[in-house]
């Protein structure tokens, strides 16, 4: 960027800022009261639900759910949940809890045997899920009870004052999909289909007829259950005719890097592209949930749209209070209408989570399609991931706050989760450490929610081998420990007592953080950029330091970070003449204190209504500065 553009950005943004943090303030209170009704930062808890009590320490590839152990409903405490809830936590998102395919027999318990050819891992892919109207039985004590015991769980979680998100994948189900937990007059997927023919739009999979499902071929060393002997791992799949894979792929054969332990659900988009369903009139993006819900009132709707819909009020009776939706981008956002404005009208304060990766399609799936959040993945995280890495600048930050500036709150920010390589892994930064800084940064840039991934906050690096897939992110289909993690469980008492000094302290900085954010009013006020000005008129402030300011009629912040992991960082920071007009300074000292430590302390100089503050920052060190 030139500098005569990034001046434009400044002038441009120093201006906005004046306008929405200076005399106008009720004004511009109202508007985001209005617009957002953002009241509050939100925190959501990601917790892959069968490793989080699991003690087990054994830890042997492709090990058995008796050798590895596994988690259970019952382990999450209220101590364990309590412990959540003060580390900052708003929100708990149960990962995996639908009833997927598992190896363990539970036949016992009326469910049928999973086959290890279409099962990634051990425990099962949590994506291949096999009937939504129950959970893993992994889960539960006692498996007859498991839908009870997993409600008990919604309800303690509920008086600990945590909402719950679960799981739902629309874009495709496990190849054996069979519900045998469905409500009465509710009918399974494909249970009705033409099979004859390779589309119908009511019907809920596709279909390559006179053709039967074939196996892929294995790559590298690859095994079911690492070549362990089962009387179903032997390379065949009854499905005839074959469907289309989860992936989109339509070989009878699909390949193994495809889903080929899913298939692909069928929304009314025919093979040739065609989208045999209303489209949403033009303009329909600026109307409300409630509009959306009446649009679809009395139209005819494909049937899978129907069935999912469905299935989301369900888990809504049952005091499910949001959702996060695997691959939203695959499914088309005419049914995601349908869906979430169905799901608004019977509970308006829904957390709708979902992943979308094409940036282009943000705020068609955020407006017309009623998501309330999405991942903020491949601007914001692979950024500051390349940031961590040493390969990136931070200067490439402001020009991702510019262009989704309208949308921001919207932009759900994180560091880990469950498909992504742990901070502390060789192959990320190889030390939890240097994700501080970048969590400052993800936690309090905008007024969109913060995601953790349980074992983050203790440096959890996922070097174990578990069986499918590599390290470097904690296996999400096989029986594992997480050692860092169990280190905190401390045999279930949830007290942190097998924790390191330097685990302990890492824990202590994330909740600090994330407390403060939730109860910060400048963090759900306005943001301005104070970055690229600095990095133009501050001699030694270079690309590895990023700072900006938040403010609220009452609170008014500097953040800034040191990204790097060697030097220390020393500088006068300066904050811009619109900046300091808005805030309504005189030309006098004003003191500022850290927020996160309370270690650090000193005065905002005013001057000629320029304001400078002299800064210090250790290697990887940030400071939340709150001017008084």
């Amino acid at each position: 960027m030139g500098v005569n553009l990034k001046s434009i950005i400044i002038t441009i943004g120093l201006f906005m800022f004046f306008i929405s943090c200076g005399q106008r303030k009720n004004e511009a209170k109202t508007t985001v009261e209005n617009t957002e009704k953002v009241q509050r930062k939100l925190v959501v808890y990601q917790v892959f639900t069968r490793l989080f009590g699991n003690t087990k320490t054994t830890n042997k590839p492709w090990g058995t759910i008796e050798e590895n152990g596994v988690g259970k409903f019952n382990d999450f405490t209220y101590q364990a949940l309590e412990e959540i809830k003060n580390l900052g936590v708003t929100h708990i998102w149960y990962t995996g809890v639908p009833h997927h395919n598992v190896i363990t027999d539970y036949t016992k318990y009326g469910i049928s045997k999973d086959d290890p050819d279409v099962v990634k891992g051990r425990a099962g892919s949590p994506y291949a899920v096999k009937d939504y109207y129950n959970v893993n039985p992994d889960l539960a004590v006692n498996v007859e009870n498991r839908l009870e015991e997993f409600e008990a769980l919604i309800e303690r979680s509920h008086k600990i004052g945590l909402k719950v998100i679960i799981d739902i994948v629309p874009n495709h189900v496990a190849r054996n999909y069979k519900s045998i937990s469905k409500p009465e007059g509710v009918r399974d997927f494909g249970e009705d289909d033409d099979t004859s023919v390779a589309y119908n739009v009511n019907n809920n999979f596709y279909y390559n007829p006179d053709e039967s499902f074939k196996m892929p071929h294995w790559e590298g060393d690859y095994v079911p259950l690492g070549g362990e002997k089962n009387p179903l791992a032997d390379g065949n799949f009854d499905e005839a005719p074959a469907k289309w894979t989860g992936n989109g792929s339509r070989l009878s054969q699909p390949n193994f890097n495809d889903w080929y332990e899913t298939v692909k659900v069928n929304y009314g988009i025919s093979p040739e592209g065609r989208r045999d369903f209303d489209e949403l009139p033009y303009g329909f993006e600026n109307e409300n949930f409630k509009r959306h819900y009446e649009f679809w009132k009395d139209k005819s709707v494909p049937n899978s749209w129907v069935k999912f819909r469905d299935i989301a009020l369900y888990w809504l009776d049952k005091g499910v209070d949001g959702f996060r939706y695997d691959m939203a981008e695959m499914v088309p956002v005419e049914f995601w209408s349908f869906m979430n404005s169905s799901i608004k009208m019977k509970n308006p304060d829904a957390f709708l989570l979902a992943e979308v990766y094409n940036p282009a399609l943000y705020r068609d799936y955020i407006k017309n399609g009623k998501m309330d959040y999405l991942y903020d993945k491949v601007q914001l995280y692979d950024t500051i991931k390349d940031i961590i890495q040493g390969n990136g600048k931070t200067d490439n930050i402001p020009p991702i706050l510019e262009e989704l500036k309208e949308i921001e709150h919207h932009m759900l920010h994180f560091l880990e989760n469950h498909d992504e390589q742990r901070l502390a892994s060789s192959d990320f930064a190889g030390n939890a450490e240097k994700g501080k800084p970048a969590m400052v940064v993800s936690a309090t840039l905008t007024t969109a929610p913060t995601m953790l991934y349980f074992g983050q906050e203790v440096g959890e690096d996922g070097s174990e081998n578990a069986g499918f897939g590599s390290p470097t992110r904690t296996s999400i289909f096989d029986y594992i420990g997480v050692p860092a993690h169990q280190r905190w469980v401390n045999n279930k008492k949830f007290d942190g007592g097998q924790l390191t000094e330097s685990e302990k302290e890492l824990r202590d900085f994330y909740k600090r953080l994330l407390n403060f954010t939730i109860s910060s009013s400048a963090l759900v006020g306005k943001y301005q950029d104070i970055h690229l000005y600095n990095r133009e008129n501050t001699e030694h402030y270079g690309d590895k330091v990023f700072s900006f300011v938040r403010c609220s009629e009452d609170e008014k912040l500097i953040v800034v970070s040191n990204f790097d992991a060697v030097n220390h960082q020393q500088f006068d920071l300066q904050i811009p003449k619109a900046i300091i007009d808005s805030w309504e300074f005189s030309n006098k000292a004003y003191y500022v204190e850290d927020q996160l430590y309370y270690k650090f302390s000193g005065h905002l100089l005013v001057e000629n209504n320029v304001g400078s503050l002299e800064i210090q920052l250790k290697p990887l060190e940030s400071f939340i500065l709150k001017v008084h």
